[in-house]
């Protein structure tokens, strides 16, 4: 089955409008070109080339695969050029660069666990690599950060503007993540304004839907698969926490505003502002789209996913609406509707 829903593709394209001419007839490196977001980022670069009176981007995709095994990641196929590489080496580009992606990075809390050091270099020497590889072809550069970085909020900061400074523990479980993509973001502001890089900068929000793998170990994912497999499904903790969901096809045309119109030097909140909803109310809301019953139990957090998780998590997106224009289009019912229609076709639940 396909990572991803031709539909929202195409839903993507029209999302982005005349932004899509910035793209037109250029050289994009993206890399971690293989993961979720990734493959939907090249297969919109795939099809910009076919629509009316547009240019073929040029698509370079760089990806280690380290999770590749694991998770059944592999190279995307026929969306451009694929290099397996590992970005926190140097990497010279042989011919003329417009736009860098750096969205490589292990964002899967189980994963970023398992390896710790491998998160805080992809983030921390591959994003310098990549700022050094923006600076010598004078390219555009979009550095894939985090709301991580914000930590467990003070409540007065919720919804979170991108001027909240963040709670976040240096020695904590989810350091490795959190403080690897601070300093990526540092490196950026950094490259700005020292070398002139037109850079920016994207923190999503709790992006979800199709293509996610079956063992990435996140909320709807686990979700799916224990649906999937006829098991309750497991709440951490006391399922208090709140979060909102970004579907993949709004936060995909919020990520590529930011790329060809936002402010260079600047950090924009990708995700959707509401609702704000706990772990149970997610299930209950799952419960709902798929019209049956849903069996909860909540656990204590296994040894291999980090406890210190924020207590809410909620976008304040005035600068991306004032700046690009960003409004998500897809609530979340359905958004829960498209995600988990695809899974019955693409997780086991084994």
């Amino acid at each position: 089955m396909s990572q991803y829903l031709e539909s929202d593709i195409a839903e993507i394209l029209d999302g982005l409008g005349g932004t899509a001419r910035a793209f037109s007839g250029k050289t994009v490196l993206l890399t971690g070109g293989a993961g979720f977001l990734g493959r939907y980022l090249a297969a919109v670069f795939s099809r910009l080339g076919q629509r009316e009176g547009g240019a073929p981007v040029k698509l370079v995709i760089l990806d280690n695969l380290i999770t590749a095994a694991e998770t059944s990641a592999r190279a995307p196929e026929g969306a451009g050029q694929f290099v397996q590489f590992n970005v926190i080496e140097p990497y010279a580009h042989p011919e003329p660069v417009d736009f860098v992606i750096h969205a490589a990075g292990i964002a899967s809390p189980y994963y970023y666990r398992k390896y710790p050091l491998e998160t805080l270099e992809v983030a921390i020497w591959g994003t310098k690599n990549m700022l050094e590889l923006a600076r010598a072809h004078e390219a555009k550069l979009l550095f894939f950060s985090t709301s991580e970085i914000y930590g467990d909020p003070d409540p007065r900061y919720v919804p979170t503007p991108e001027s909240y400074r963040g709670n976040v523990s240096s020695l904590g479980p989810r350091a490795c993540y959190d403080e690897s993509k601070r300093v990526g973001e540092t490196l950026c502001r950094v490259y700005h304004e020292y070398f002139g890089v037109d850079c920016k900068i994207v923190r999503p929000f709790n992006v979800y839907g199709p293509g996610m793998s079956e063992r990435d170990y996140r909320v709807l994912p686990n979700f799916a698969s224990r649906i999937r497999g006829g098991k309750p499904l497991h709440v951490y903790g006391s399922g208090a926490q709140t979060r909102t969901y970004c579907y993949v096809t709004d936060a995909v045309a919020g990520f590529l505003k930011v790329l060809a119109e936002g402010v260079p030097g600047e950090v924009y909140n990708i995700g959707n502002d509401r609702p704000e909803v706990s772990v149970v109310d997610l299930a209950g809301r799952i419960q709902a789209v798929l019209g049956r019953k849903v069996e909860l139990v909540r656990i204590d957090y296994p040894d291999a996913y980090p406890p210190d998780e924020p207590q809410r998590r909620c976008p304040d997106l005035t600068k991306a609406r004032k700046h690009l224009n960003f409004e998500p289009r897809v609530g979340l019912d359905e958004g829960l509707r498209r995600f988990f229609g695809w899974t019955e076709g693409a997780y086991t639940g084994a």
